[in-house]
């Protein structure tokens, strides 16, 4: 199984700390990042990583290396000098993706298991359709809810709606078709929720529910919410 990690982000909000160090190389109880995440990735069956960098991502590149002393084959797709967005961030990469693949975001931290997503596009079930997103139950709790489904499909994804219906969020994982991402116009800035929106409302994205909060180091918060968690 291969998963797509989007790392290229400037990380505006954990400035002045990521005015040296990109997001993904952040101190998380006594290790960068990364390295959890590419170790949750490993324990849920993942055989290869695609890196997608930009800012600062020689930082990473020296860090994470080929993989190998985590069990998998990393590879890296440049972003460029100029960021592109997730959409565009993804599209630069489609000469290294699998048919089928994860994306999921270089701050995000999933307790659930990652290869679910992908397990249920790769089965009849999912035969039909072009992506599966992770969601959770979330409320407006941890963020603004920007998810309606009805446990089986993605019925609706957008941000920023005051709507009752939406009390899910993006839980930071999503499993795609290539196809997809040659749909993503080339050498042009784009975000991935762009996809997402319009794969729900053509009904092609189901829904795979976690049962767990999701972490995230976007943020100062963020970063001690991780820490607390995975300290013992």
């Amino acid at each position: 199984m291969q998963a797509v990690i989007l790392a290229g982000g400037l990380a505006t909000r954990m400035r002045p700390m990521t005015l040296t160090i990109p997001k993904a190389m952040l101190d998380v109880a006594g290790r960068p990042f990364i390295d959890w995440q590419l170790e949750k990735l490993k324990s849920a069956g993942f055989s290869e990583v695609i890196m997608c960098v930009a800012h600062l991502g020689e930082q990473i590149r020296a860090n994470v290396g080929n993989g190998a002393r985590f069990g998998l084959r990393v590879r890296y797709s440049e972003e460029g000098p100029k960021l592109m967005g997730t959409g565009g961030a993804l599209r630069k990469a489609l000469e290294r993706l699998d048919d089928t693949f994860l994306v999921t975001y270089g701050d995000s931290y999933l307790p659930f298991d990652y290869a679910a997503p992908l397990r249920l596009l790769d089965s009849a079930e999912g035969a039909h359709c072009d992506g599966v997103m992770s969601v959770f139950r979330n409320e407006g709790k941890w963020e603004a809810s920007n998810v309606a489904t009805d446990g089986a499909f993605i019925l609706r994804y957008e941000k920023g709606v005051n709507d009752p219906a939406f009390d899910h969020i993006d839980y930071g994982a999503i499993a795609l078709r290539r196809s997809v991402v040659e749909a993503i116009p080339e050498d042009q800035p784009s975000g991935l929720d762009a996809v997402q929106t319009r794969l729900a409302r053509e009904r092609k994205l189901l829904a795979c529910v976690a049962a767990e909060r999701f972490f995230e180091i976007g943020s100062p918060e963020g970063l001690l919410a991780l820490k607390n968690h995975l300290l013992p």
